[in-house]
């Protein structure tokens, strides 16, 4: 009879192709960043805020020098006690009239006003140390204060030291500390303390 074609039918299955996978994709995180820029700004914060509050508390102070061998202050000394009146000098004056340990009155105070303003006050002392040691005493003390030396020796060449300052009543105020070698020892020196408000507003 006439032939027929069967179809062939494979018995053995090919093996199967795995299905491809999308391509990996790679993300990077920003949040350990973040964490890393808000800590670093927290921390700027917090010291500025440090250092606005306890520069508002921070008073300054006088640092008074203390020399090695040198003389030091009398804080119980009365001496130049009628050289003050309430309110005259002024309070950021008045500090500056101190005197060394070992000094005497050696004359009554005088009020010569001589061509200055409208205070003018001195008094003769003595001082157990010599001339050297005294102007020194003077020169470190008041300069801590806020003195300013502006001039130094007398125009009859006796050793003198005037400071000046200026005062909160807007006048400047001069200290000066001349020394009388004619009256002066071998164990003491003689000198005059004078305090006066300049005729020169600030």
């Amino acid at each position: 009879g006439p032939l027929r074609l069967e179809p062939v039918i494979e018995t053995t299955s090919s093996p199967r192709r795995p299905s491809p996978r999308p391509p990996l994709t790679t993300t990077t995180s920003i949040m350990p960043a973040a964490a890393v820029l808000i800590l670093a700004v927290s921390v700027l914060l917090i010291f500025m805020i440090i250092n606005v509050v306890t520069s508002q508390g921070v008073a300054t102070t006088t640092t008074i020098p203390v020399v090695v061998g040198g003389l030091g202050v009398d804080t119980s000394s009365s001496v130049l006690a009628n050289c003050t009146t309430p309110g005259t000098p002024p309070s950021n004056i008045t500090p500056g009239m101190l005197v060394p340990v070992g000094t005497h009155a050696r004359g009554p105070f005088r009020l010569p006003n001589s061509g200055a303003g409208d205070f003018d006050c001195l008094r003769p002392l003595v001082t157990s140390s010599n001339a050297s040691s005294l102007l020194s005493f003077y020169r470190s003390q008041l300069e801590a204060r806020g003195w300013s030396l502006f001039s130094s020796g007398a125009s009859n060449g006796a050793p003198q030291y005037l400071f000046q300052k200026a005062g909160s009543d807007t006048f400047y105020w001069v200290i000066g500390i001349t020394v009388s070698p004619s009256a002066s020892t071998s164990t003491a020196t003689a000198w005059t303390f004078r305090i006066y408000q300049n005729s020169e507003a600030i």
